[in-house]
């Protein structure tokens, strides 16, 4: 099996209950990005438990920052959750044990859970379709940077008028 991470993306999220539906939200999104939607129940289920555990213990006064990671690798997708809370006693949740996964922690402080999940059978990370990203730019941009195309002394007329102190009015 080659370990090497084929694939790879994250997403900073405040320790909150909120983090949960955005973990939700960013598994559909990558999953679908990297057409792996047969692991979407079972990769959702192992995400929550994970930013779940993360969240639980927290201090809602000063939350932790946490990253949730999603990474292909050889012939498995994990999906890794780091707190940056110094002692944290982090553990896998129990409803992960059937599943291979650990704890770390990190040398700058903090723990890293993980959870790995087997990719569809006879699958490896170099077989995961990627999203292409070409230098074509979106009709939306497009049509931005045709409308940006302004007459600079109208533009000169706005910010001079932008810049005029304001009197008579109250703020």
């Amino acid at each position: 099996m080659n370990a090497r991470t084929a694939q790879v993306d994250d997403l900073r999220l405040v320790a909150l209950p909120s983090a949960v539906n955005c973990t939700d939200l960013f598994v559909r999104f990558t999953l679908a990005e990297w057409s792996l939607q047969s692991m979407m129940d079972d990769t959702m289920h192992a995400a929550r438990q994970l930013v779940m555990a993360a969240v639980g213990p927290g201090d809602s006064a000063s939350p932790a920052i946490l990253t949730v990671r999603l990474r292909v690798r050889g012939d498995c997708l994990s999906v890794e959750v780091e707190d940056d809370r110094p002692q944290q006693l982090a553990v896998v949740p129990s409803e992960l044990s059937d599943r291979p996964s650990g704890v770390v922690s990190l040398e700058r402080g903090g723990t890293l859970v993980w959870c790995e999940l087997p990719l569809p059978s006879g699958m490896t990370a170099a077989e995961v379709r990627l999203p292409q990203r070409g230098p074509k730019k979106s009709s939306y941009s497009e049509q931005v940077s045709e409308e940006a195309d302004m007459d600079p002394q109208v533009m000169q007329r706005i910010l001079t008028a932008l810049s005029q102190p304001r009197h008579g009015r109250a703020d």
